[in-house]
């Protein structure tokens, strides 16, 4: 499925022209550097174990949000597996969960195998007590590089799912030349959807996609360099058109994007990469404050 999506218009702020337009926004992972005094490990949203009723609406940012109506998405299904259902971070708003389902279709037509899925959102999503600063809406999944190890078609047995682990696809500063092929298919079917907002990959997969790609492109352009993602990607997608509460991010700009993954890359810059870093962490330290409209949900 092609991208219908119009055209984004280009985005450059003062730190990312100061460093020749090849560095990303503060937050372009996480872009609600809300007020923050209390510890992720106090948040009460991690205890909730069921949806919240009512009409599907993300609300708020991706990382300082909630969401009502979530879906649970099914631990094991047609090309598809939950890895860590335990954690219980397999939930999210229907659109996302129809993105996932529609992926798996998409990968399995063309000849690839079952997606191992990491975490989507918690039942109401908001922030989670350990690990993400984003994933709040229902709106951000992590998908693992690697696949289960087998073609078979069926759920995973419990002991080969406690045995999964995620690894690294990066070696020796490139993209596995082993995975390249699955992480080509996978990334370019995962981007090319007009629900697709961006997805964040480290910054050497970018630059040998960029390398690799044909003449088709226009899917390498959703792919956004950050930091780690060398074992999984993040999707994260629009807001939804039932969630007017939804706040999205800025467009991304025009073009491919393969000639921002320099300023990742360069050693000479790697002092600027520091301190963007420690500015980043900074601004997602602890609990954000969240719209009043997620109050209820806690109810």
């Amino acid at each position: 499925m092609r991208s219908t999506a119009k055209p984004l218009a280009a985005r450059c702020t003062l730190m990312v022209c100061a460093a020749l337009l090849l560095a990303p926004p503060l937050a372009a992972a996480d872009p609600e550097p809300s007020k923050r005094p209390i510890s992720k490990k106090d948040s009460p949203w991690g205890k909730i174990r069921q949806p919240a009723e009512g009409p599907a609406r993300a609300i708020g940012g991706y990382g300082a949000g909630c969401v009502q109506g979530a879906e649970e998405l099914p631990v094991s299904g047609p090309g598809f597996h939950v890895v860590r259902p335990r954690r219980h971070r397999h939930f999210g708003h229907p659109v996302l969960i129809a993105y996932l389902r529609d992926l798996a279709s998409r990968v399995r037509a063309a000849g690839g195998r079952d997606l191992l899925l990491g975490d989507l959102g918690q039942p109401r999503g908001g922030p989670a007590p350990s690990g993400h600063s984003s994933h709040q809406t229902g709106l951000d999944v992590d998908v693992w590089y690697r696949d289960p190890g087998h073609d078979e078609q069926r759920p995973l047995r419990r002991r080969e799912r406690r045995a999964l682990r995620d690894r690294s696809v990066v070696v020796d500063g490139a993209l596995s030349a082993e995975m390249a092929p699955r992480v080509m298919r996978v990334l370019s079917l995962a981007a090319d959807d007009e629900r697709v907002a961006r997805i964040f990959v480290n910054p050497v997969i970018k630059r040998d996609l960029c390398a690799q790609a044909g003449e088709e492109r226009d899917w390498l352009r959703k792919l956004r360099p950050w930091w780690g993602h060398d074992a999984h990607f993040h999707v994260r997608l629009e807001c939804p058109d039932d969630s007017p509460e939804c706040k999205a991010q800025a467009a991304l700009p025009a073009g491919d994007g393969c000639d921002e993954v320099s300023w990742w890359l360069d050693e000479e810059r790697q002092a600027e990469r520091k301190e963007e870093r420690g500015r980043y962490r900074k601004n997602v330290r602890g609990l954000p404050e969240l719209p009043a409209a997620c109050a209820p949900l806690l109810d």
